[in-house]
């Protein structure tokens, strides 16, 4: 049983101390107040990719938290196709970083 504790305690710090660590109810609120949610949804392409296919596009890479962050900020085309995502300019660092930790974790709900 321990080696199961252990194991569990150790995800759980890393989860917390890792790239996507966040609060998905406040990101989910940003998202929402930031027009995030008029073009993209969670499981289906809108206007813009769905949230678990830029997590899936970004897997594995240790950079995409910061990727993620500033192609939020800086808006642009040409990654899912030629539809421009406008830029957020005016969320702050701790915000665009919040986003992309929830996008990248798949937008969960919770």
């Amino acid at each position: 049983m321990k080696p199961i504790l252990l194991s569990l305690a150790a995800t759980g710090a890393l989860f917390s101390a890792g790239a996507h660590a966040m609060d998905a109810a406040a990101a989910k609120a940003l998202a929402s107040k930031s027009a995030c949610l008029a073009c993209h949804a969670v499981d289906k392409k809108l206007v813009g990719p769905s949230y678990m296919d830029v997590a899936a596009k970004h897997k594995g890479q240790a950079d995409a938290l910061d990727k993620v962050a500033a192609r939020i900020k800086s808006g642009g085309s040409g990654m899912y196709g030629p539809v421009p995502m406008p830029p957020q300019p005016n969320l702050k660092d701790d915000e665009l970083k919040l986003l992309a930790a929830w996008v990248l974790a798949g937008a969960p709900d919770k």
